[in-house]
């Protein structure tokens, strides 16, 4: 190239040069347009992606809503009170869960509470009857009623808990909060340290097994409303009852808590199928023991039952298991000893037009 640069004319060069120097742009041009091309190519495509995600989910939406059958669209709600056999009948539920196909979810609320905020009353709500991935599907935590109604819920999910005999839930908790109980035995509890009987406590007028601290199953029924937790209100108690009967599906008791399983698994087999057998064999359904618990003795006791907070807690404990006694009868029968559940007693008769 040198050697044919000498050999040009000046001239002949200088337009070699421009002529090179023009292609190198030329060159240039074309691959920036390329480039810009290759961009608008890649956002258009992108674009088109976008759009058909979004037209996806707008079609599969309907979809999905429409296969969820009548019997997949189901969730049960149990807001368990503290200390009633909860974790032994939770364990039934996660027992069964993978066999039965469903869902368990635990509300764990901060330190406890079973009030929840107005705001997240309205995300819990949208979360469980929206949630269709966790459909069916069974939540458990220790939070108060709360009607989805107030929230244009027009499907609300199934109610249902189990209570316990005032006293005996008072005494299992002012142990358990000394000495844990055999579900996890290591961990530390908010009393460890404090060896006073719950006798003893009761005759020092102590403030871990007031009156006051009765007040607990009567309020998880009520709800919501300010006046649920307020200690000793009629108004409390009446509304607890109505929403007993109203909006629970089934309440069972601790004392007899096979029978309100062995209701369950005839009336929800979809949940509850195997559970009665579970139960009777089963390890984890009796796993949860309070340990150190003794006894309060007749006076103790009748120290307890002079309160009027007591006469209204035992009172609601008294209707509830009348009317799962009530509710039993009509659904089981005795024979040899054993519990057995009535076969469909209902039946549909053609009824003929009279003939002219």
């Amino acid at each position: 190239m040198g050697l044919l640069r000498i050999m040009m004319p000046p001239k002949l060069q200088l337009l070699a040069v421009v002529a090179f120097a023009v292609a190198m742009l030329f060159l240039e041009n074309q691959i920036q347009k390329l480039e810009e091309s290759r961009a608008k190519l890649e956002r258009a495509i992108a674009r088109h992606e976008v759009r058909e995600i979004e037209q996806r989910h707008t079609m599969d939406g309907p979809r999905q809503d429409a296969a969820l059958d009548e019997e997949e669209d189901i969730v049960i709600i149990y807001n368990r009170v503290p200390k009633t056999a909860s974790t032994s009948f939770t364990n039934i539920a996660y027992d069964l869960c993978a066999k039965n196909r469903y869902h368990v979810l635990h509300i764990n609320t901060t330190k406890n509470n079973p009030v929840m905020s107005l705001q997240d009353q309205v995300r819990f709500v949208k979360n469980i009857t929206t949630w269709n991935e966790m459909k069916p599907g069974f939540y458990h935590g220790h939070i108060s009623y709360l009607d989805f109604a107030k929230f244009g819920v027009k499907k609300k999910p199934i109610y249902i808990n189990v209570i316990r005999d005032p006293i005996e839930r008072l005494v299992s908790y002012y142990y358990f909060l000394r000495f844990g109980d055999d579900y996890r035995p290591g961990l530390r509890r908010r009393k460890q340290g404090d060896k006073k009987t719950f006798d003893e406590c009761v005759a020092e007028g102590g403030s871990d097994c007031a009156p006051e601290k009765l007040w607990l199953q009567i309020p998880f029924f009520c709800g919501h409303s300010s006046e649920c937790w307020n200690v000793g209100s009629r108004w409390a108690m009446d509304q607890a009852k109505y929403n007993l009967v109203n909006e629970y599906f089934l309440v069972g008791v601790t004392e007899e808590l096979e029978d309100f399983i062995m209701l369950l698994e005839a009336a929800l087999p979809r949940f509850f199928r195997g559970a009665t057998d579970l139960y009777r064999t089963g390890k984890k359904s009796h796993l949860r023991k309070t340990t150190e618990k003794k006894l309060p003795t007749k006076q103790t006791i009748a120290k307890l039952q002079q309160s009027d907070i007591w006469k209204m807690e035992n009172e609601f404990y008294e209707f509830a298991l009348e009317q799962f006694q009530f509710i039993r009868a009509h659904a089981v029968r005795e024979k040899d000893g054993d519990l057995y559940i009535l076969a469909q007693n209902f039946f549909y008769e053609k009824i003929y037009p009279k003939s002219n």
